[in-house]
């Protein structure tokens, strides 16, 4: 099967392959590519600061919706340029309010732009950035429904040859992953049988603002609403659902699935829990649970796929091994990989054992491929694991099988209904 037909005979290059080498900006390679961050929340600074620490790239601009999150950004990242040894961020160059996303893509003084403002507005964000001819570091999902996906697509055509386009699925650069991934490629496990997965967090929590406006307190408590996060699946869950489709190496034919809000209080209408069951080509089933309620900081992510010839386990923590004919265990870094098998929930995507170096290397591919002109465009598979998340919600929330194709027929469209004007 064609694992690009969905997007239409689109060339769009997966996120693995790198264009022919052409220099657009300039850049040699150890020159300062000038990173802007759009959104500075937890893991937006998280990321960004991962990019200052690890690769050439300086955080030269900040923009949010809320004056409160850019001057604590402005804090943090001004103690970072002095720990690195440059000046901190200009006063001219900090963009509040909600056309700020506008102002950081026509600088001229910006040459990339980390996107990690809420689900809903990665595609509107995006497709200004790359209008803007800035190289984009966005992160999951690319799109929270049907028409948004298929806007991704646009952009990333737009895009190729032009600009450097990353997703932010970093597993697929973590060391271990890699490795294991390409022991399955290469038949380690022979003929895939099945894979399970699952995803387990505790409540995401936000602190009370009794006295906040409406529409203000629903943006600011965004995991919480549909709309903004397209729910646990689309919003957290797909890491691993991605992790499904770069093994298989492709998307599904249908799911059946179920789930609710069984046990959460707070306002919101996400689910707390996810089953679902994807039929991938050539009859290969991936079972997949996901729950993300209670306290405690306990969380547990894993995948398992079983073949002919074996049985590869991946977890974010724990050993990462091949069990069987071509039996093999990840051994590097083993005092870190191995440490604190149920690692405590890091809100802002901030996690030790086998991702520990997922970051880092996703990082420095994205300022690698600016500074080389081999561009990436990594917006197909984005799409992809965005649309999988899609069917697995979609199955869920109408209780029967749903297809590939009548998911794309369905066209599915989340409007926000906030008047974004009033955020200034």
């Amino acid at each position: 099967m064609d694992r690009r037909e969905f997007v239409g005979g689109t060339a769009a290059a997966s996120g693995l392959l790198l264009l022919k080498s052409r220099t657009v900006f300039g850049y040699e390679a150890n020159s300062a590519v000038r990173l802007a961050l759009l959104g500075c929340g937890a893991r937006g600074t998280t990321v960004a600061t991962s990019f200052a620490n690890n690769t050439s790239a300086r955080v030269v601009a900040l923009a949010d919706l809320f004056p409160d999150q850019l001057e604590k950004g402005k804090a943090h990242f001004d103690g970072v340029a002095t720990r690195l040894g440059y000046p901190g961020i200009e006063t001219k160059m900090m963009f509040s309010g909600y056309r700020a996303f506008e102002e950081v893509a026509s600088s001229t003084e910006i040459d990339a732009v980390q996107i990690s403002t809420p689900p809903w507005f990665h595609i509107p964000h995006l497709d200004a950035v790359v209008h803007g001819g800035k190289h984009a570091y966005c992160e999951k999902p690319l799109g929270i429904d049907v028409a948004q996906a298929r806007q991704a697509l646009e952009i990333g055509r737009r895009a190729q040859g032009r600009v450097s386009l990353d997703v932010g699925f970093q597993i697929r650069s973590a060391p271990p992953f890699v490795e294991i991934v390409r022991r399955i490629h290469e038949g380690a496990l022979g003929k895939i049988a099945c894979v399970s997965g699952h995803y387990n967090s505790p409540a995401l929590t936000y602190p009370e603002r009794p006295k906040m406006p409406a529409e203000e307190l629903r943006i600011r408590n965004w995991q919480w609403d549909r709309r903004l996060s397209g729910d646990i699946i689309v919003e957290q869950n797909i890491h691993v659902i991605d992790i499904f489709n770069w093994i298989l190496l492709a998307h599904p034919l249908k799911a059946v699935a179920t789930g609710g809000r069984n046990l959460l209080t707070h306002p919101g209408n996400t689910w707390d829990n996810y089953q679902v069951v994807f039929t991938y080509p050539d009859g290969v089933h991936v079972s997949f649970s996901s729950t993300q309620f209670g306290a405690g900081g306990w969380f547990d992510v894993s995948q398992s796929v079983f073949g002919s010839r074996g049985v590869a386990e991946a977890p974010y923590a724990g050993p990462l091994r091949i069990i069987g004919e071509n039996a093999w265990t990840w051994t590097e870094h083993a005092p870190s990989t191995q440490a604190s098998p149920v690692p405590s929930f890091a809100t802002d995507g901030s996690f030790a054992n086998n991702l520990a170096l997922a970051d880092r290397e996703k990082d420095r591919g994205f300022i690698d491929s600016i500074a080389s002109g081999n561009f990436h465009n990594q917006v197909t598979d984005g799409v992809e694991s965005a649309l999988t998340a899609m069917l697995g919600r979609m199955a869920g929330q109408v209780g029967r099988e749903v297809t590939w194709q009548e998911l794309l027929d369905h066209g599915e469209e989340y409007t926000l209904n906030i008047d974004m004007s009033q955020f200034r």
